[in-house]
């Protein structure tokens, strides 16, 4: 579930939105941002919306900008300059005013968190620590470059299965909503007993030429309906729970969403963050269903198990993680080690795409053939009836 939580910081009352089992363990995500809750509230009935400000765009044409020597002042200056969509520049100017106020750059990120999400915010924040912001903003660009490669193959995996079902779904529709009512027309003056199947079929088309407009405004209504019940739906988490709950996809969703967690731990331990820190703010990017484990694994750290022995007691670590997160610990370099196991979960989940994109499109395509086809045939099967009488 999705929550509106009032908090209040240092630049004053903000509204942050976190995803959270209930509303106690929203406030308690906020309150590990370094805020005060105030109130909690659910979000229902919402369409997700995303930023309209461009951060990858943001923070590549800011590294190059302090590379080129500019202070941070002086480069989002320049960028505000340059930039001429008004919404885009009204976020750069409220970052050069808190700037020139004398704030810290991660505080005013943190007074946008519609903008900037939590993990760029404590990455920065870390880079205040050690004096290297371009390296932070490095690593934030490696670290959301790889994310949006995973997300474009699910995406593109899935546009070709999608319009295949749309162009099914239509050409069925205009069959049965067209052509089956003009068949059944021209059969009902022949006065020849039709086959069982071809006979239901031009039932079904005297009945749809008869209340056309009803059935039209019907369909009007489901799809309205239907569309209504998907905002609901999709508003309440509905995808990550179906998705979960599919043989053979539920694997690889799990999966998924642990190759998140070690990039995003990776990178704030890369970038200098306490692993305290670091787990408090990647605890966003969870489901509801693995938050409750997440945070048991880092109660335990807090007590001073290793990160490796908690993440196995909560289920949090797959064999091939749980192995790089020990020699990270003995070497010291914990977070290259979540990075590597990132990068192996996401070739896997490449190697799964493959194999889901080859596999599921012949079988979509033969299922829309087997329906349009079994409609052609039983509205051809009257004619060859009738040809083999005329013989």
């Amino acid at each position: 579930m999705r929550y509106a939580v009032r908090a209040l910081g240092n630049g004053g009352v903000v509204t942050v939105a976190v995803d959270a089992v209930d509303a106690d363990a929203a406030r308690q995500q906020v309150a590990a941002r370094d805020l005060r809750p105030l109130s909690a509230a659910a979000i229902r009935l919402t369409w997700p919306r995303r930023s309209s400000f461009p951060l990858v765009l943001f923070s590549q044409e800011l590294l190059a900008l302090l590379e080129a020597g500019l202070s941070l002042t002086e480069a989002i200056e320049a960028l505000c300059d340059k930039e001429a969509s008004d919404a885009t520049r009204a976020v750069l100017d409220r970052l050069l005013a808190a700037l020139r106020e004398g704030k810290r750059f991660s505080l005013a990120l943190e007074q946008q968190p519609a903008h900037f999400p939590v993990l760029y915010v404590g990455l920065m924040r870390a880079a205040e620590r050690t004096s290297n912001l371009p390296a932070s903003l490095g690593r934030y660009l490696e670290y959301r470059g790889r994310l949006d490669s995973v997300r474009s193959r699910v995406v593109s995996a899935l546009i070709y299965p999608a319009i295949l079902g749309v162009v099914g779904l239509a050409v069925t529709a205009f069959l049965l909503g067209y052509v089956v009512p003009r068949f059944a027309g021209v059969y009902q003056g022949t006065g020849r007993e039709l086959p069982w199947l071809s006979q239901q079929l031009m039932n079904w088309g005297n009945f749809a030429s008869r209340h056309a407009q009803g059935l039209a405004f019907a369909a009007l209504g489901l799809m309205l309906a239907a569309f209504a019940g998907l905002r609901a739906w999709w508003g309440q988490g509905g995808p990550q729970r179906l998705l979960r709950r599919l043989p053979g996809v539920s694997n690889t969703v799990a999966t998924f969403e642990l190759s998140r967690l070690y990039l995003s731990l990776g990178t704030l331990l890369e970038g200098g963050l306490p692993i305290l820190q670091a787990l408090r703010l990647s605890a966003g990017l969870l489901s509801a269903d693995t938050l409750p484990r997440y945070h048991a694994a880092a109660a335990a750290i807090g007590r001073g198990e290793n990160l490796s022995q908690a993440f196995a007691s909560a289920g949090l670590a797959t064999p091939v993680a749980l192995r790089l997160l020990r020699v990270g610990e003995r070497s010291g370099r914990l977070g290259e080690m979540l990075g590597r196991a990132a990068r192996f979960h996401d070739g896997e989940i490449a190697r799964r795409i493959d194999v889901f994109a080859r596999s599921f499109e012949p079988v979509l395509m033969a299922a829309i053939g087997l329906v349009v086809g079994t409609i052609v045939v039983l509205l051809y099967l009257p004619i060859f009836d009738l040809a083999g009488s005329l013989r």
